[in-house]
């Protein structure tokens, strides 16, 4: 069982954190995330969110407005150019099942069971850094949504591989779902082995909701290496399985995880809002 901790230096903000893994995924309670943050309060979340990449808050009342005060304590808030706008707040992004569906159906692919390990907005020269997302129609059991520490990806992988992925870029195309938006914007490539700007770790980051290609090598063997990283995203000790209830929201760190939505409810249609936050668009990182 996880030892709970205070945020080291924090103590004093009433945070508490649960691991929920020893190095990905933490719950924090002390807190109504319907109010507003203090100083002390906002530093010691986001500097938990860096350290364990995701953090969750449970018996949470927030509405589409109250979470996207939440968030823009972090930054400013980007609207995803496919996002509906369903609500009144045009930043605030309706994941839903059925929507989903139709999506894939014009899109006219869909990628296999278990495969859909992904990062949000890594389409973009410079993608969001975090993102919050919220419970809004929850199946009574599944759903769940997995994490996956990117950096301990890296550095479970062997020698060997680490050195045909270093150095290497990969593809995020997200170009057909961009236009169906009425949405332009180049394909671009990020490096498959990223250095987190702010906490100096190496990342395997590979999107594969985006058709990735690596870039410099024959296909053969950019599918291969691309099996070797999505094998490394489905090893469970590198993995955090969240499971939802009424309540519930997520904030995590964009550039430091990749993540996975369990759909095994059926035809229930599940809802989600999330909510994305802008990084600085540091010309270090194009």
């Amino acid at each position: 069982m996880a030892t709970a901790h205070s945020i080291s230096g924090q103590s004093q903000a009433g945070l508490v954190i649960r691991p929920v893994q020893p190095t990905i995924g933490a719950e924090i309670e002390g807190v109504d995330l319907s109010k507003p943050l203090t100083d002390e309060m906002r530093n010691a979340i986001r500097a938990a969110v860096l350290k364990y990449k995701v953090v969750f808050f449970r018996d949470q009342a927030l509405d589409d407005a109250s979470q996207a005060a939440f968030a823009g304590n972090f930054g400013p808030l980007y609207t995803h150019p496919t996002t509906r706008h369903e609500t009144a707040n045009t930043a605030v992004h309706a994941i839903n099942a059925r929507y989903d569906r139709e999506f894939e159906k014009k899109l006219g692919r869909k990628l296999k069971a278990g495969d859909a390990y992904h990062t949000d907005t890594s389409w973009r020269l410079v993608p969001t850094w975090g993102a919050v997302l919220r419970d809004v129609n929850l199946p009574e059991v599944g759903g769940d949504t997995i994490w996956v520490d990117a950096n301990l990806a890296y550095e479970t992988l062997s020698d060997e591989l680490k050195a045909r992925l270093d150095g290497k870029y990969v593809t995020h195309n997200f170009s057909d779902s961009l236009e169906l938006a009425g949405h332009e914007y180049p394909i671009v490539s990020h490096k498959v082995v990223r250095t987190h700007r702010e906490t100096g770790q190496k990342i395997l980051w590979v999107n594969f909701q985006q058709q990735p290609q690596i870039l410099g090598v024959e296909l053969s063997e950019s599918r291969e290496l691309l099996d070797e990283v999505l094998r490394q995203y489905k090893r469970p000790d590198v993995q955090a399985r969240f499971s939802w209830r009424p309540g519930t929201v997520a904030f995590w760190d964009n550039r430091a995880a990749v993540h996975y939505a369990v759909r095994n409810y059926g035809d229930f249609p599940r809802e989600l809002h999330r909510i994305l936050i802008a990084d600085e668009p540091l010309w270090t990182d194009l």
